[in-house]
């Protein structure tokens, strides 16, 4: 090998395997190469890679004993092709894990934090509702009545308004829906759920319930939200003015 430097060169420089002015050249291309000099220390291990080339330096200079039938040469090129293709793979790989983080966005998933009672953090993922919870035009209320408490999360859309719920201090069995109330007293559904026995941010449950859902209703003609339960003596549950 006669040829100009190489960043693929350091393995069968480890090796011992360049002949003299290929060696030259390469400790020199070695002192402001860092990548070179990194790669270096990990092929072999020793802690004065990074320092100085004196220790492969000392390397004789006659490539080791190998078959007849497998030159140098087959060895510097197979070096060369072994680490072109490691660099493949983590090229690819790195597409691939940019694939997928793109794919979790498009799927509306958000990462959050959130605090416990006791001042501890959580970390996990979130769906579209709670994200709009979290992040859309907030607005809270509570019923010291019925115990429930919950915030509404507001986003404009062409449509209408997005509207995400979260709602905490409710036992069931029951059938809800939100109804989202106009200033001039019309009515739309949201959406609607049930709430099993256990119940959402009560005892035994401390989760809330996180939903979400739309309606027709422009923010601007929105006065509050009720949260209905169905049945025979249907009631509200919570009211959220806005």
């Amino acid at each position: 090998m006669t040829g100009p430097v190489e960043h693929t060169d350091v393995g069968a420089y480890a090796l011992g395997l360049l002949e003299d002015v290929d060696r030259r050249a390469f400790e020199a291309h070695l002192r402001g190469c860092g990548p070179c000099r990194a790669e270096l220390a990990e092929m072999s291990g020793m802690a004065d890679a990074l320092a100085g080339i004196s220790p492969l330096a000392e390397v004789p200079k006659e490539p080791p004993p190998k078959p007849s039938d497998e030159p140098a040469d087959n060895v510097v090129d197979l070096l060369r092709r072994r680490r072109e293709a490691d660099r493949r793979h983590r090229r690819g790989t790195l597409v691939i894990g940019s694939a997928a983080a793109a794919a979790v966005l498009a799927a509306g998933v958000v990462v959050g934090t959130q605090v416990n009672d006791d001042g501890t953090a959580v970390t996990h993922d979130h769906s579209p509702a709670t994200a709009l919870v979290l992040t859309g035009e907030k607005h809270s209320a509570s019923d010291p009545a019925t115990g429930a408490a919950g915030t509404i999360g507001l986003e404009n859309k062409g449509w209408g308004t997005h509207v995400g719920l979260e709602l905490r201090g409710v036992k069931g069995p029951l059938r809800c829906h939100l109804e989202a109330v106009s200033k001039t007293g019309e009515r739309t559904v949201v959406t609607g759920w049930k709430v099993p026995r256990k119940g959402y941010g009560v005892p035994g449950a401390p989760s809330s319930l996180i939903i979400h859902g739309g309606t027709a209703l422009t923010r601007p003609e929105i006065s509050h939200f009720d949260v209905r339960v169905d049945g025979p003596t249907p009631r509200t549950l919570l009211t959220i003015p806005l």
